[in-house]
């Protein structure tokens, strides 16, 4: 996965030290420097692990969606891998929180959904199931949920705006990759517990939409000029609101009300928790979640956004497929242990109303 036959954008480095944590990298490849298949194939006799600075990570990463001699799905697992490791510098409890840190961590934010757009310009919803589905999960639910949600939402909205701008699906990425931003101020252990929470603990996790929007806006954090803050606020406050009003924080309803990239981030979110299998929990075969979706069309789902979606997955639409019901109270920010699911029953006897009935003449009494 490294650029041939063209100056590279980084230095490539490795290391000369033997005693594990105590690294020694040294530069081996000097950017600017163009590679050849040979070179690339002698160092692979040579070292274990090659290496980018941090510094130049975003030159790799550029470099990387545009070679077309490496298949997507090991450019989208290095760009999650990226992803991951801003968004532990956000949310990692064991520092102490800055706005200089969220600054640095939306930057690298940035970075990444600007090449997660690069990559999925040629993806659709449907093909991005399945690339979704090949990454590798991790044990907290926030990291890896947040970039699928934010792939989504780039893939959604461009489904919804086919002439949308690069701009445009950043900010519906950002703001996809950000949306549980509040749950920095949320104790980890209410966080990734699957086996149910209490009221109390439920009441505290309805708190990050408000903690999102006080981090980004109250905290004057600093952004690139490109990207308006303000709109990423409003996906990452918004995306619990539901359509007909009955949702969080602040009950918004319908499209005057709540931003688009926040309708879009709410579908995202809602398919992404009832279809990407976690450590722990059950899913739903893409039939019975689009099923199951249907039902909140309107509801919690802004209908127009749901058809179009619906419209881009291609399942099989079947009167086989199980007639579940979510519960009302389903919300996707929760790790569940097993998804709060009840199974109508059918009513296999046909209704006998409406029907022509033939009767024998000749029986027939005068």
């Amino acid at each position: 996965m490294i650029q041939l036959d063209k100056p590279i954008g980084y230095d490539l480095f490795v290391n000369s030290s033997v005693v594990k944590g105590k690294e020694k990298f040294v530069r081996i490849f000097p950017n600017g420097g163009v590679l050849s298949q040979s070179e690339v194939e002698e160092f692979h006799t040579k070292y274990v692990q090659l290496y980018v600075s941090e510094e130049q990570r975003k030159f790799y990463l550029r470099s990387l969606v545009k070679e077309s001699h490496v298949d997507d799905l090991q450019k989208a697992k290095v760009i999650k891998d990226a992803a991951l490791d801003y968004l532990h510098n956000i949310f990692d409890q064991n520092k102490e929180f800055s706005t200089e840190i969220l600054t640095q961590g939306i930057e690298g934010c940035r970075e990444v959904v600007s090449n997660m757009v690069d990559l999925l310009d040629h993806q659709n919803i449907e093909s991005l199931r399945g690339l979704i589905g090949n990454l590798s999960f991790h044990d907290f639910y926030t990291y890896d949920h947040s970039i699928n949600v934010s792939m989504y939402c780039i893939t959604i909205y461009k489904a919804v705006n086919p002439n949308a701008t690069k701009k445009e699906l950043m900010h519906a990425g950002l703001g996809g990759l950000l949306h549980d931003l509040g749950k920095i101020k949320i104790p980890t252990h209410i966080l990734n517990n699957p086996g149910g929470l209490s009221e109390e603990d439920y009441q505290e996790i309805k708190k990050h939409p408000d903690f999102g929007l006080e981090l980004l806006i109250g905290g004057h954090c600093e952004v690139d000029k490109d990207i308006d803050i303000k709109v990423i606020a409003r996906v990452v406050h918004e995306h619990h609101e539901n359509f007909d009003g009955t949702g969080y924080p602040a009950k918004l309803k319908g499209k005057e009300d709540i931003h688009l990239l926040a309708r879009v981030c709410t579908i995202a979110d809602f398919f992404d928790a009832i279809t990407t299998k976690r450590s722990y929990n059950e899913v739903l075969s893409i039939s019975d979640a689009m099923n199951t979706m249907r039902k909140f069309r309107a509801v919690k789902l802004d209908p127009d956004i749901f058809d179009i979606f619906d419209n881009h997955v291609r399942y099989v639409r079947t009167d086989q497929a199980r007639d579940i019901r979510l519960s009302d109270s389903f919300d996707p920010t929760l790790p569940y242990a097993k998804l709060p699911l009840e199974e109508l029953k059918r009513i296999d006897k046909e209704p006998d109303f409406g029907k022509i009935k033939f009767v024998d003449a000749k029986k027939k009494k005068a």
